[in-house]
């Protein structure tokens, strides 16, 4: 079997140091199954390949085992699978750990890596090595090996040639093979107990909490075992109701509390709901609705005959239920709205088909390496015909009275942008995803400092034509 990891950031053999194994030698490992070795087959300044082997043992890995399952004929030596995730973390924990003792800032990065991984096990059928990497924002590209090219009226195999592309962190990449590699071969070939699950927590930290395939890369990691996965399941759902609703107001309650004398909450609401009421949209997606503010409003609106809100906590989303009293709602109004748990940051096709998406106060909670996932994930794949989004304006803050220069409007903001690096960031994904971008502003309008909330209006290319 055969893994390469290849970057064409410059200089590219900065790969070297990020993977901690030095480009002009041969690097093995001795597993208790056989042999790992990495080299590198080019190493230049305009582009760096690593490549992994790996040598099992057949015999070795089963040797005073009495499973039937584990025969000395099988697919381990030759097809990726868990023992590849071992190899891995054996040659590249310290990268897979995403520290580099002499890059640390480019291990911090996401720089432009490609993956390709062959032979690899895709139980399941293709699409789901689509389902597994592209929420993730990756590019996937999928060639079936054929049982026997000598005889095509035969078939394919099982196995594929996997290519990943994307701008990521290496370690993101590599805690993401480690772990849906065992998912797709849907096999392990060693004891799975709790061990298993500390591994996958600390392995899906930050991304398997929100994957829309979560349930079954968890059931498939821990071999279907129902109290281990009843276990990860349970602590997965902690991490991502990290905070109880009352904790979640009371971090709320510090930016109301700045914005309430001039009422700005609520200017917002009226505003986007006036915008979506000028674009005519028939369906409406809220991105991060948070307690059904703007869905309440929605709900006010005539000639919207489909309103979804979508949010990451599913605390949060039950109480926007409760809010909105869907359970006492009458029929016909009850069929407008729908709420879905989901992330907006992998690709997720229940987000497709909407008129206007809106996307109110909430890019500022993510990290900015999450961005280029958000934007792949809203203005690429579900590409709805136009998208609302609405931030803070830093500049603006030096006008609240008792806000410290330096500080932001929620204990959660990651970020606050100028007017001009607004406008850079929503122009450049307009640009990237054919999308033409207007902006406007909600609140009072000073003069030197702008509107303390600045509002970006994306329309989808193909839209704004008919609309001319």
């Amino acid at each position: 079997m055969l893994l390469t990891i290849t970057t064409t950031h410059q200089p590219a053999t900065d790969l070297g140091f990020l993977l901690m194994k030095h480009p002009d030698n041969v690097h093995e490992v001795e597993l208790s199954f056989g042999k790992a070795t990495l080299f590198y087959p080019e190493a230049t300044e305009a582009r760096c390949t690593a490549a992994i082997t790996l040598d099992v043992d057949a015999v070795e890995l089963v040797r005073g085992k009495g499973s039937i399952e584990d025969q000395y004929v099988n697919d381990r030596p030759y097809a990726a699978s868990s023992l590849l995730s071992v190899a891995l973390g054996r040659l590249l924990n310290t990268a897979m750990g995403g520290r580099s003792k002499l890059r640390q800032e480019l291990a911090d990065q996401a720089i432009p890596l490609e993956a390709m991984i062959t032979p690899l096990p895709a139980r399941g059928g293709l699409d789901l090595l689509e389902r597994m990497f592209a929420p993730l924002g990756y590019t996937v590209e999928v060639e079936a090996i054929p049982l026997d090219p000598a005889h095509p009226d035969w078939g394919n195999s099982p196995y594929v040639t996997l290519k990943l592309s994307g701008q990521v962190r290496l370690a993101a990449l590599l805690t993401h093979l480690f772990v849906l590699i065992p998912v797709l071969d849907n096999n392990k070939h060693y004891y799975v107990g709790e061990a298993e699950v500390e591994k996958l927590l600390r392995k899906g930290e930050g991304w398997l909490e929100t994957h829309p395939d979560r349930e079954l890369i968890v059931r498939r990691y821990l071999r279907g075992f129902g109290g281990l996965v009843r276990k990860a399941r349970q602590q997965l759902d902690e991490r991502v109701e990290a905070e109880e609703p009352e904790e979640h107001a009371a971090r709320d309650s510090a930016e109301e509390a700045i914005e309430k004398p001039i009422r700005l909450n609520d200017q917002r609401m009226e505003r986007v709901v006036a915008l979506i009421r000028e674009l005519g949209a028939a369906s409406v997606i809220d991105l991060g609705c948070g307690e059904g503010r703007l869905l309440r409003e929605l709900l006010k609106l005539p000639g919207l005959a489909k309103i979804t809100g979508v949010e990451v906590a599913p605390r949060v989303l039950a109480g926007a239920g409760d809010r909105l009293k869907l359970d006492h709602m009458p029929d016909m109004k009850r069929q407008r709205i729908e709420l879905l748990q989901g992330s907006l940051v992998y690709r997720d096709d229940r987000l497709k088909g909407f008129d206007v998406a809106a996307v109110i106060e909430v890019i500022e909670h993510m990290e900015a390496e999450r961005l280029p996932a958000f934007e792949a994930n809203v203005f690429g794949h579900a590409r709805p015909g136009a998208v609302i989004v609405t931030t803070p304006n830093r500049e603006y803050n030096a006008l609240f009275e008792g806000m410290k220069s330096d500080a932001m409007r929620h204990p959660d903001h990651r970020f606050e942008w100028t007017r001009a690096e607004f406008r850079h960031w929503a122009e450049s994904v307009g640009l990237a995803h054919r999308y033409a971008v207007r902006f406007d502003g909600i609140g009072s309008e000073d003069p030197t400092h702008g509107h303390p909330t600045q509002v970006a209006i994306f329309t989808r290319m193909d839209e704004a034509k008919a609309a001319a």
